[in-house]
């Protein structure tokens, strides 16, 4: 494996699960949970047939970005997809709590300089969902996440990072919207269903999977940076990950709230206020909604790096 410095320059869409972890936060402060060397893997696949991996497709830990402790999430989709069934699910709910209980810990220990060692939970998404051979296990995991992200609120900050070569699909894509912050490098994709999955059941026409451009300007990072449904665009480095994580830990948690897309009446408004102007609009192409919120050449802007993108790119007006 690359050392940390190496790490730091190295493509983020080309990291595997423990490359990432180990490059978001600070040199040599990782410590994985669980490791491989445990041999905590599925119950249920040996069953079906199916070959395990010693972390369950999914690496946990804790590392430092100045004095925030960082519990990391970091799925790895080459196995299985990046699928969350009961262990791997369970992993991310106990390192979520893990990050609660650091932070009455660190308040009650240095109550004084709580905000500057406050906790922070980054999960790197990279799965199409649910584990279809673990069924309701795999569902159950999808809803206690949830309920660890929601027992957070406030207090924890969770911060989405999507931008490894699966993307975020399936139900995960709706785990990855109840976060607090989203950052995304240009080849994240968001989703709750997959271009294949769409193209095979509302055929071609509606959906053509292979379109690789469209895709993109559906389920992309610039298409959800726009709409603000991605709150940092940045390049595909670990380190541009790694930096941004540090400023997001020092915002503080009144800030933080003000950067979440649902979890409250007027979020759910704003939300039912852009559908609303889809169904009004009836748009053939996403580029027309980017032209509605102030771009005027819109097509311009896929092809556009990250760095020229953010200069000129224009937002959806949050109410």
């Amino acid at each position: 494996m690359k050392n940390w410095t190496e790490l730091e320059n190295s493509s983020f869409f080309d990291a595997n699960a423990r490359e990432r972890a180990l490059g978001m936060v600070d040199k040599g402060t990782f410590t994985e949970f669980l490791n491989p060397l445990d041999r905590y893997c599925s119950p249920h696949l040996p069953v079906l047939g199916t070959a395990v991996e010693f972390d369950d497709g999914t690496v946990c830990g804790v590392g430092l970005l100045g004095k925030h402790p960082v519990f990391v999430v970091s799925m790895e989709g080459k196995f299985i997809g990046g699928a969350i069934g009961e262990v791997n699910g369970g992993k991310m709910v106990a390192t979520i709590r893990l990050a609660l209980k650091a932070a009455a810990d660190i308040k009650a220990k240095y109550p004084e300089e709580y905000a500057a060692r406050r906790p922070l939970v980054a999960v790197s998404f990279e799965t199409g969902g649910v584990r279809l051979h673990e069924a309701n296990a795999g569902l159950l995991a999808h809803a206690e996440v949830m309920d660890a992200f929601q027992d957070c609120r406030g207090i924890v900050p969770v911060v989405a990072v999507v931008g490894s070569k699966v993307g975020c699909f399936g139900g995960m894509g709706f785990v990855a919207a109840a976060t607090d912050v989203i950052v995304m490098n240009e080849e994240g994709r968001i989703g709750l269903t997959g271009p294949e999955v769409i193209e095979q059941e509302m055929g071609k026409d509606e959906f053509d999977a292979s379109n690789k451009a469209l895709v993109y300007r559906t389920t992309g990072a610039k298409h959800k940076y726009i709409i603000q449904d991605c709150n940092y665009l940045v390049e595909d480095k670990i380190g541009e990950f790694h930096k941004i994580l540090a400023e997001v830990a020092e915002i503080p948690m009144a800030e933080i709230e003000k950067m979440r897309r649902i979890g409250s009446l007027k979020l759910v408004q704003e939300q039912q206020e852009l559908v609303k102007l889809v169904g009004d609009m009836q748009p053939k192409d996403s580029m027309d909604l980017w032209k509605y919120f102030g771009n005027e050449d819109p097509a311009a802007l896929p092809e556009m790096t990250t760095a020229e993108f953010l200069k000129v790119v224009k937002r959806r007006v949050r109410s």
